[in-house]
């Protein structure tokens, strides 16, 4: 299969990353310093990951509001140009096609963010053109985001969260959102593909920043219990049972799936998402079965191994009703590991 290459790929082989591919592309995993130690310095410091994977929707024009107002699950109307969104795009059976950022850049365009995979199906749904290859997205993280970036572009650091404004560096635009998927302070650039990655490897020279892979990103994501499309979300789950329903808008005349979830509402949901801490600390992995008093009650959908908790960490699926105040466990091999219902986030970075 040919992978797509991110225009930082070759910043990344200078500072001697694990390639991997992801979603399609051939992308950062980790870099000298390990996915923990990565995860570390973005829970202490700053990191810079690269996330050109993720996809570009630009949708613009007349209608533009209107059209996308109509399909997605939260209420555009709540925000307005030079702010960011968190929304769903459902199937007609209430399942989350994708799960989304929309940056409302100006009056009439907006940039619709999808996960790297669904970029195609989420153009054939909302229409407009997609830009993913003609921009490198890097995110900064880190509660001394802002700090350490002081210097390098003064504007970037001032940019408010769920806010997006755009800024000259060396002559290019640049498009920033204070947008994350960490729990940590920070920002995500959207930077034209001529001076990305000069762009990038200037980033990397701020005393105190380092460079970040995709596998500190999942488990900063999951320490912050935030979901994964394909883990968390997808065919057959709805934000409802995710524990999202603070991202539809019942109120809207319409969006895509609406009549399906509004029946799920009605008649509740029969699974829901929950967090689970272990007793030790082995990792939790994808697909184990949550047990309790002998019975088969879920399964795992995203777990690891928590760096800052040192404990293993899971999220996943359990049917409902439930006592989540009783003990569960994992059975692997013979051995049973008691894990504990926990609120989320399992740990709460500088984000607030």
């Amino acid at each position: 299969m040919d992978l797509s290459q991110s225009p930082l790929v070759e910043v990344h082989k200078k500072y001697d990353a694990k390639l991997v591919e992801f979603g399609g592309w051939l992308m950062p995993l980790s870099y000298p310093l390990g996915t923990i130690g990565e995860h570390k310095a973005c829970r202490t410091s700053c990191v810079a990951f690269d996330v050109s994977h993720l996809g570009t929707v630009r949708v613009e024009g007349k209608g533009s509001f209107e059209k996308l107002q109509s399909l997605l699950t939260n209420d555009l109307s709540k925000i307005s140009p030079g702010k960011t969104q968190y929304t769903h795009l459902l199937s007609p059976d209430g399942s989350v096609a994708d799960d989304i950022i929309v940056w409302w850049i100006d009056d009439e365009v907006f940039d619709v963010m999808p996960n790297a995979s669904n970029t195609s199906r989420v153009l054939s749904l909302i229409g407009g053109e997609d830009v993913t290859r003609s921009r490198a997205i890097i995110a900064i993280q880190g509660p001394l985001a802002r700090k350490l970036t002081s210097g390098f572009l003064p504007e970037i650091s001032q940019i408010p969260r769920n806010q997006t404004s755009k800024f000259k560096w060396n002559g290019l635009e640049v498009t920033v959102a204070g947008t994350g998927y960490t729990g940590e302070d920070g920002f995500e650039c959207a930077v034209p593909l001529s001076g990305a990655a000069e762009f990038f490897e200037a980033l990397l020279n701020v005393e105190g920043l380092v460079p970040a892979g995709l596998g500190a990103r999942d488990t900063l994501r999951l320490e912050a219990g935030l979901p994964l499309h394909g883990h968390e979300l997808g065919e057959g789950i709805s934000p409802l049972e995710a524990g999202l329903s603070w991202v539809v808008s019942f109120d809207k005349p319409t969006f895509l799936g609406k009549e399906a979830l509004v029946r799920q509402k009605d008649q509740g949901i029969v699974k829901k998402l929950c967090g689970f801490v272990s007793s030790t600390r082995k990792p939790i992995r994808q697909g184990q079965e949550i047990m309790q008093s002998s019975q088969v009650v879920g399964v795992v959908t995203s777990g690891n191994y928590s760096p800052m908790l040192e404990k293993g960490i899971a999220l996943g699926f359990v049917s409902t009703p439930i006592d989540l105040n009783s003990m569960f466990y994992l059975e692997a091999k013979g051995t049973k590991t008691e894990i504990m219902h926990s609120k989320l986030p399992f740990y709460k970075g500088s984000v607030r």
